[in-house]
Order: C-alpha cells, then structure tokens, then sequence
C-alpha cells in the first residue's frame, strides 16, 4: 500500500459533484463578468464615453443663425446679429465662483442658483444658459477672469433685428426660453434655448431654428480649452435656418397700422386669386423688437395685464357678430336654392312685424331686389330672406363659407369663433326652437361670431367668384439644404354655387361705394372700381362695433379685405375710410409713399445778402 495518495485519487475530493458545482461556480462567474461588462460598454457605454471624453475632449455646441424673413417684394426685414449668451455646466462649476460670476453679470447670486435649480433633473453635463445678450464689458471680463470660472462657458448665438417702420408683432411672434415642459417634448433643445412662442416664430420653428453643429476641444484637467482637436477634422458644421417668404406687402403694412392707431381692431387684406394675406394688423399690438436678445420679465408681466390685451391676436383670436357684411351669403343662398330671382322683390316699409312686435330697418326702401337691398342694406328684405331660408340651410350655407370652423392660416391660435347648430341650438331651447332667431341671422347677429380673417377670407370668395382658398402668410420657403425657394401649398375649394349669383352680389356690393345712397360711399376711389359692404355689429356690452368689408377692382380682383374697429360706432363712418385709403395705397402707391418735395421758401425768409436786385 502506498505511502501518498494524489489529490486525483481521493474519491472525496474529486468526486463528480464537487467537479460540477465547481465548473457552475465558474460559468455563473464568468456570465455575471460578461453582462457586467456588457452593461458598462454597451448599455451605459455612451455615457461613460461622455464622462470619459468630458476630460480630455469637449464637444461644443454652434448654434445656428434662425431662418431670414423676407416680404412679397423680396425685401428682407427679419434677420439676425451674432450675440453672446452665458451657460453654465454643473459638472465643472463651482460654488465659490458664484460671488464673482454675480458680480460680472449684475445678477443676483439667488437668481443664478435659481435658473441652475429650474433644470436640476437634467444631466449635470449640459450647459444651461443663465444670460443673454452680454455685452463687449462683460465678455472681457468673463474672459479675463477665465481661470476663476470653471464651467462657465461664453457662446455665440443669434439676435433678431427687424429693418422696418411697423411691428407686425403678432404675424412675426417672438421667441422665448424654452419651458421644462417643451425640453420633455423635443431633446433636441438644451436648457435655456430660446424658441418660437408666438406667430411665424412658433408655427415655422422647426424651419426656421437650423441645426446645430459641434466643435471638439481639448481641455486640460481643469476643464479649460487649450486647443483645437484634430484640426477641426471632427467638428460638424451647423446649418441656418431656412428663410421665409411672405406675401405681406412691407409698406402697406406699416400704412395700415398708422391708420388703426389708438384704436382697437384688425384689419386683414387677402390676396383673392391665391390666398396670400397682403396685410394683418391688429391694434393694440406689441414690438417684436422688445423680445429680441436679453428680455425682461417686466416687460412680458407688463403686457399681461395690459387692459388693451396687445398679446391678443384680434385678427384670429377674437370674433364679433359679422352684422350687415353677412347679408351678401343670405342672399346668395336664396338665390341657389331657388327662393328668389335677380328681380325678385320684397317690400320694405321701415319695419317688418314678427311676433307681436316690429323689426326695424334703416329705412322705408318700398319695393326692393337683391342689388338695391345690398346697396341699402335692407333689414326687412334679409329678415324675409331668413325665414324664407330656414335654420337647416342657413346653418349650411354658412358653414360652407367656413363660419364656426378655423381657416387653418399657418398662425398659432386661431379661434373658430361661433356658429349655430341645429345641436346647439336644441341644447339651449329645447325642441323648439324660436323662429325668431331666423331674422337674427338674416342680418348677421345672434349667435353668429367672426373673425376679422374669416371675414377676410368670405370676401375673397365674393370677389373670386366662389372659390376658398386656404389663407396663408408664408408664399414660399428658401431651403438651404438644395438652395432652392420652394412654393407652399395649400388647400382650396370651390363653392356649389352658381357663378351668375356672385356677379350680381359683386354688382349690389359696387352700388354701396359708387352709387348714391350706397352706405359706404366715403371709401370710393375715383378710377378704380371698389366693390364694398358696411356692417354695424350690436354690442350688448357697449357702443357697437364697425365693419366694413371690400375689393378692388370689380373685374378680376386683386386685393380683398375686412376692416374691424371695436366700439366704434357705424361702419361707414369708421372703417370704410380706413379700407378706402388702404385701396388707395395698393393701388397708387406714388400717391401716397412718394416722398414729398420740399416747400418753397417765403419771399421773406430769403436772407438778403442772397436776393435778386432787378434795375430797371
């Protein structure tokens, strides 16, 4: 028997099941190293990179120039300026440094803390922006205080500068900081960055932002850039914005608003054989030129609580009762459904008697047609025309012109104002509903709302013959991926009406600012051919409004329009003047944009030394 037996030998040691577990202990090993491993490489693998590169390698971001703004001239009046913004990355920055970065800002150090702690949830490696617009005093001494401000970053970003006279706030909108809201919604903004709030801005945002490009710095293990990495082999370029074309008429813009000065309203021009809005002016408005760099929270909370409301977009985001300027779609539905003719006559003694008591006109207008009714504006021929019609077909009618439904304009916020449905109508009174209501809406009142641009946009299919076109502000964009201006499309419609019917609404509408007793013969232009209608909008809560809606010339049109004025009183006597001037502006401009020759001096005001002697 031998004196030593091998470990191989001892049927204890190396049994069969102390062999197996032992060879599990090692896949169970081995498999938990592999996922690890995997975890930290692939799953986490791009943030460590991130924090790894964070060291040696700092990726910075460009931001790109916003998109140009152009006019229907291609007249450019929207563009930008470089301006220097302040960020901040937690990772790298200090506590101590705070005193000395407040002092260079003028900011407080709670405010600082304030805008760092709005953005806590997101990754400590993002810069956040706390300041914009810096000027050449701060930028030398953020730079020269550079060693002392670890994780202070200055960037070069954009500014908006507006080369024209007028505002046109609410079509143009603004930009502000992005909400934590927003930055949830798109990852493609950084804590801080500004974005399209309001209008064009907001509408065209994805446009007009551009895209941002990245360059790679080195950095030493303080995190300050000591040079350029690999030549700048790695850095992306970043792409500008694409630029707008409008179909807003520049000058005509800044007319219009001169003229709605100090009044509340709107005023939308259209484009009938396209859609184009020419010119949206609403009044009170705002300067986009307030909310272009650094902003103040002031300035926004001030305009807030402006009892005039100048936020408020009146051209799409208020609507009134249309009154008289309805008629012209009461009588063009008789007509197609047969209940009148174009000779057809209702008599108009002042007043039209209707449940007990009477409903008045503007006048005793005797026996009258559908032309003379529109020239007059007739109540008592429009009243019969509404019970005559009936509520199913004057809620058909109307919705076919689009009342009750948005025009889809490529702005923000668009109301659909308000218009009767058999639904609604059933909720509120029951099964049955007065027939009274009918005279209302011959006229344009009851629950009939509009809005300036819907109003706008009726018109246009007035003066186009029956055709909707959906409206619009932005005629084309410039891409500066293909370096081509590329047209927009947009919707249209042609209305089941019958063509003979709008020439004679066309007729009726020319009699009101060309013929004598038209009730909007202030707004004729002598040579050209205005085709309008007045329309006073009873207001319960005061004075009533004014409307006046028009375009120009009778035979192919090339301009219509809705003129609005709050608590203004009637509409021949407040917008039609206005209209009246637009009309004239767009279509002799000289006569009123041509610049004005000095007078000529008085006899007595010329020095002597510089007089004529005549001998005779």
């Amino acid at each position: 028997m031998p004196l030593k037996q091998s470990f191989g030998d001892n049927p204890y040691f190396a049994s069969a099941g102390r062999r197996r577990a032992f060879k599990v202990f090692v896949v169970l090993v081995s498999v938990v190293f592999i996922l690890r491993l995997a975890q930290l490489q692939i799953i986490e693998g791009s943030e460590y990179r991130y924090e790894s590169d964070a060291q040696a390698i700092k990726k910075l971001r460009v931001e790109p120039f916003r998109g140009n703004i152009y006019d229907r001239n291609d007249k450019l009046f929207v563009h930008n300026e470089p301006s220097f913004s302040v960020s901040i990355t937690p990772n790298e920055f200090l506590d101590a440094a705070l005193p000395l970065l407040s002092s260079i800002l003028g900011l407080d150090i709670a405010d600082i803390e304030k805008s760092l702690a709005k953005f806590k949830s997101y990754s400590p490696f993002i810069p956040r922006k706390i300041f914009r617009d810096a000027d050449f005093a701060i930028v030398s001494l953020l730079e020269e205080y550079n060693d002392y401000l670890p994780g202070v970053d200055i960037n070069v970003e954009s500014k908006r500068l507006y080369e024209f006279k007028g505002n046109l706030g609410h079509v143009l909108g603004y930009t502000r900081e992005i909400s934590g809201r927003q930055l949830k919604k798109w990852n493609y903004y950084n804590p801080g960055d500004a974005i399209g709030k309001s209008g064009l801005e907001y509408s065209y945002e994805s446009m007009l932002r551009g895209k941002d490009g990245i360059k790679c710095v080195m950095v030493d293990k303080f995190g300050k850039k000591v040079a350029s990495f690999e030549q700048g082999d790695n850095d992306v370029l970043s792409n500008n914005g694409f630029d707008l074309y409008l179909g807003i008429d520049l000058k005509l813009q800044e007319y219009a608003e001169k003229l709605l000065e100090g009044k509340r309203g709107a005023i939308v021009a259209i484009d009938p054989r396209n859609g184009e809005v020419i010119l949206s002016v609403s009044k009170p408005d705002f300067d986009p030129r307030d909310f272009s760099g650094k902003i103040s929270s002031d300035l926004y909370n001030g305009l807030l609580n402006d009892p005039g409301k100048p936020l408020l977009h009146r051209a799409i985001m208020s609507a009134y009762p249309p009154g008289s300027t309805f008629k012209m779609l009461i009588a063009l539905a008789a007509l197609q459904e047969g209940l009148i003719t174009p000779s057809s006559t209702i008599y108009c003694g002042g007043f039209l008697v209707f449940g007990g008591r009477p409903w008045k006109c503007h006048g005793a207008h005797g026996n009258t047609n559908v032309r003379r009714a529109i020239q007059g504006s007739c109540n008592v021929f429009f009243y019969e025309l509404g019970l005559k019609l009936g509520l199913d077909k004057i809620i058909e009618y109307g919705r076919m012109f689009g009342f009750g439904s948005e025009t889809k304009i490529d702005l923000p916020y668009e109301v659909d104002g308000n218009y009767p449905s058999r639904e609604k109508l059933t909720k509120q009174y029951g099964k049955r509903i007065p027939r009274g209501l009918l005279l209302n809406y011959g006229i344009g009142q009851g629950e009939i709302l509009a809005t300036p641009l819907q109003m706008a946009v009726y018109t246009a299919s007035l003066a186009n013959g029956g055709t909707l076109y959906q409206p619009h502000i932005v005629r084309s964009i410039y891409n500066n991926m293909t370096n081509k201006k590329e047209p927009v499309s947009y919707a249209e419609f042609d209305l089941p009406i019958k063509k003979e019917y709008f020439d004679l609404i066309r007729d009726g509408m020319y009699d009101v600012v060309n013929r004598q007793g038209g009730t909007a013969m202030i707004a004729h232009v002598p040579g050209l051919k205005v085709c309008g209608k007045t329309g006073t909008a009873q207001n319960p809560h005061g004075k009533d409004h004014a409307w006046f809606v028009c375009f120009a010339p009778k035979d192919n049109p090339r301009i219509a329009m809705s003129v609005f004025v709050e608590n203004s009183g009637f509409g021949g006597a407040v917008a039609a003047p206005i209209a009246g001037k637009i009309m004239r502006a767009f279509f002799y401009p000289d006569s009123v944009f041509a610049p004005k020759p000095p007078p000529k001096p008085a006899i007595d005001s010329i020095p002597p030394e510089m007089a004529i002697v005549s001998v005779h």
